[in-house]
């Protein structure tokens, strides 16, 4: 398999099924392990000592702790470096607001402008909340670097007295460093997850709240009119209770039938009509796993073609299960 381009620190399909039959075997040739560097880098692959031409593989128990510690020494340096220029900057947030724009603004609401200036403006707000933060964090897991960078604010939260309510969706379940960032923290901390969420959306102390304008997400709308950001909280409150606990107690998501609550909520986008790049952006995943949960109906509801399945779930009584 031909090796792509990816970023550090992740395991490539190749790299994987290069590693899966190296623990298969016990030992590689070095000439294969070229193929993907990524095994190098992870520390999966070591010298054999008994033969300088084999590569014997890391055991996965040792790999993933040595990993993940790798993380957290990461976010803790990261942490620090977010604290101490929070302190730079926090006096001067009051000093100068020329950044916002002065066109379409109404009262209660500012729009600003690129991604630092945003963050800038998030973090100002965060380290004066004292009771809570409300965040709704849509698009599956969130990367190292961006749970890297809501740990100050957060750790500064918590340490007040306040509490943190999170939604994501459903796929966040299944990723170590998500788990790995709410591990960290002390304090009164909840995840709950959702198969489909709105927009980004950050409340703090139910007096401002902070949406993006754009898909992009350079521009936003710092909201500061108490009956918009009532509402907005009323939404997040609903979507609350919607949704399954992941943090600190995770709830199961038992099948039902032969049938998962993911599985369920694809069905019900495909007989909407929805293509499987529309599926998987709805949900949070990639298309690649979204078309193995599409093969698994098909193969449940023995179909044999798209437009069949469409009409099987229908018949099904899939969609009629409660979620």
């Amino acid at each position: 398999m031909e090796h792509r381009s990816h970023d550090a620190g992740e395991l490539c399909e190749a790299g994987r099924r290069i590693y899966v039959r190296a623990l298969r075997e016990g030992r590689l040739h070095a000439e294969e392990a070229r193929a993907a560097p990524c095994l190098s880098d992870l520390g999966l692959l070591h010298p054999d000592s008994q033969d300088a031409r084999s590569l014997r593989p890391t055991p996965p128990a040792v790999a993933l702790p040595r990993l993940l510690g790798a993380i957290d020494t990461r976010i803790t340096a990261q942490r620090r470096r977010e604290a101490r220029l929070a302190d730079v900057f926090a006096p001067l947030m009051d000093l100068d607001r020329r950044w916002t724009s002065s066109s379409g603004d109404s009262a209660g609401a500012t729009v600003i402008h690129g991604r630092l200036r945003i963050n800038a403006a998030i973090d100002h707000v965060a380290s004066k909340a004292q009771v809570e933060a409300l965040a709704i964090q849509p698009g599956g897991s969130r990367s190292v670097d961006d749970l890297m960078g809501a740990l100050p604010r957060t750790h500064g939260i918590l340490s007040r007295g306040g509490r943190l309510r999170t939604l994501y969706q459903h796929t966040t379940r299944h990723s170590p460093p998500a788990l790995a960032h709410y591990r960290d923290l002390d304090g009164d901390v909840e995840v709950r997850t959702l198969n489909e969420l709105p927009d980004r959306l950050l409340v703090f102390d139910r007096r401002v709240a902070f949406l993006p304008v754009n898909k992009v997400r350079d521009t936003a709308v710092e909201i500061r009119q108490q009956a918009v950001v009532d509402y907005l909280v009323t939404v997040f409150d609903l979507l609350w209770r919607l949704a399954v606990p992941m943090w600190p107690t995770p709830a199961p998501q038992p099948a039902s039938n032969g049938i998962t609550p993911r599985q369920r909520a694809i069905a019900a986008l495909l007989t909407d009509g929805l293509t499987d790049t529309e599926i998987a952006a709805r949900l949070g995943m990639n298309v690649r796993t979204a078309r193995v949960h599409i093969a698994k109906l098909s193969t449940f509801l023995n179909s044999s073609s798209r437009a069949q399945l469409g009409y099987l779930i229908g018949r099904s009584g899939i969609l009629d299960q409660p979620a």
